[in-house]
Order: C-alpha cells, then sequence, then structure tokens
C-alpha cells in the first residue's frame, strides 16, 4: 500500500518519500517478472534431480523368463557360470550402450560389445565370441528384453547352456557385472569425455585388457582375472557362497605378479 504513494514526478524526491513513508527505495525500482521454470532454475543452481538413468534393463511381455539357479550354488571353476549385463555410456549426443560378459568364478571379461541402439544384435555379437571359447554351464542374466529374446535364449539352448534370470529388481543377484560396471565407470569413463564412439570404444577396449590381464583383484587373492581363469590349477571348495567370496590357491600377496600379456 505505501508503495502506491510513491509518486516519481513529485518535487519532492524518491529518496526523501521512501525515508517519510519507511519503504526500502529498492522496493520502488522492483520490476516483476514472469516465473523461471523449476528445471532451469535447478540447472543455474547446480542441483541435479534423484531419479532413475536410462533404463537398460526393459523386460518384454511376451519372452519366456527362466527362473534364477544361482541361489546357494558353489561356484568352484571357470566356465561354470557367465553372467551378462547392458549399461550405459554417456557421450556428447546421446548414450552409447555397453554389453559384457563375465566369468563369475575369475571375474574374466569373457567378450563385450558397445552399440549405440539397444538392439538385441550387438548382445548377440558378444554371445557368438564368447560361445566361440568355451561353453558355460549355466548363464545369467536380468530379464531385459535383449537376453530374454527367443534369437538370444535359442542360441545358448542349442550351445547346451543352462538359462538363468534375475528376479525382477534385484540387483543382488548379478552383482559381480555389477562391480565391473562401477569400476569401467569410475576408473575409466568418469575420466575422460569421449569426443565420438570410436574413441569410447578404443578407450574401454584398452580398460578392459588391462582389467583382465593385468590388475590383481583382492578377491582372487591377487591374482588377475587371466591368471585364474585359465589356471590349470586346482582350486579349494568354496566355503560359505553368502560371503559372496572364495579363496584360489596362488602365490603370497607380497610376491605379487604384475603380468603383462
Amino acid at each position: 500500500m505505501r508503495l502506491s504513494l510513491i509518486d516519481p514526478k513529485h518535487r519532492v524526491s524518491v529518496v526523501r518519500q521512501c525515508r517519510l513513508l519507511g519503504v526500502p527505495r529498492s522496493s520502488v525500482y522492483y520490476r516483476s517478472r514472469e516465473p523461471v521454470q523449476n528445471a532451469v532454475l535447478m540447472q543455474c543452481m547446480g542441483l541435479e534431480a534423484l531419479y532413475c538413468k536410462p533404463n537398460t534393463s526393459k523386460p518384454h511381455p511376451e519372452h519366456h523368463v527362466y527362473p534364477y539357479l544361482l541361489k546357494g550354488l558353489a561356484i568352484v571353476r571357470p566356465n561354470q557360470v557367465w553372467a551378462t549385463d547392458i549399461t550405459y555410456i554417456r557421450m556428447p549426443r546421446g548414450n552409447a550402450y555397453l554389453v559384457a560378459i563375465m566369468d563369475w568364478f575369475s571375474r574374466y571379461v569373457v567378450s563385450w560389445r558397445l552399440s549405440t541402439t539397444m538392439t538385441v544384435e550387438f548382445c548377440l555379437e558378444a554371445l557368438e565370441e564368447a560361445l566361440s571359447l568355451a561353453t558355460p554351464l549355466i548363464f545369467n542374466s536380468d530379464q531385459g528384453s535383449q537376453f530374454t529374446s527367443e534369437v538370444f535364449t535359442s542360441r545358448l539352448l542349442a550351445a547346451g547352456a543352462q538359462i538363468s534370470m534375475d528376479g525382477r529388481g534385484s540387483y543382488h543377484d548379478n552383482i559381480f557385472t555389477e562391480r565391473l560396471w562401477r569400476s569401467v565407470k569410475y576408473e575409466e569413463v568418469y575420466l575422460k569425455e569421449y569426443a565420438s564412439f570410436k574413441e569410447a570404444e578404443a578407450g574401454i577396449s584398452a580398460y578392459i585388457r588391462s582389467y583382465n590381464s593385468w590388475r590383481p583383484h583382492e578377491a582372487l587373492a591377487y591374482k588377475t582375472p587371466e591368471q585364474v581363469h585359465f589356471s590349470l590349477a586346482d582350486v579349494p571348495p568354496v566355503g560359505m557362497w553368502t560371503t559372496l567370496h572364495y579363496v584360489p590357491r596362488c602365490p603370497h600377496p607380497h610376491r605379487r605378479n604384475h603380468h603383462r600379456r
């Protein structure tokens, strides 16, 4: 109400009028603006909403879902259980999608592919490469439409593998692959800004080679996945499976073999 009494054209200055009426001078010059959208405000303040990132595990209502076969199972040798998953890699324009097939016993990445689309073809390419090397007793995946598709499951069944699938929302059913994604992203992807798909493919390729053949794992008693995967040494039985650990025989950790190919 007091602001309406301020008259800029009056012979008494605006400063004097504000003092007499007890009105802050800044309020006289304020001009209201249209409200800004919340998304723009958050961007200006550097805030980000917490929400699910690109969903890489969309099920298909018409695809057959197989039961989870790994509960309580002792993993005692390479090629007993393979697991696969898809994650996204943020690019300057859109996302790329990374699929990997990992041996659960050795943590060895048997094969992988990077794609600009989420079609089944790049997953099938990774599977064909992996099956050219060996055949697992059990192949585990989530319920994503790529892995439940008939072309994918029929290839596994033809190779003689049993199919296992995680429960809905049970990320811990495929925890070793989730740990691989964490390592790939924090030790490679987040440290670089890929300018192109080819650059991303080259960077991830170099990282997985290092992950397999050079980097020792504490869970593998400081051996590399490659050493454990291709080792012919006897392996002692697994202890408590619920701990998600096993201890293959190896040299003392202080005498690590940082072997390169």
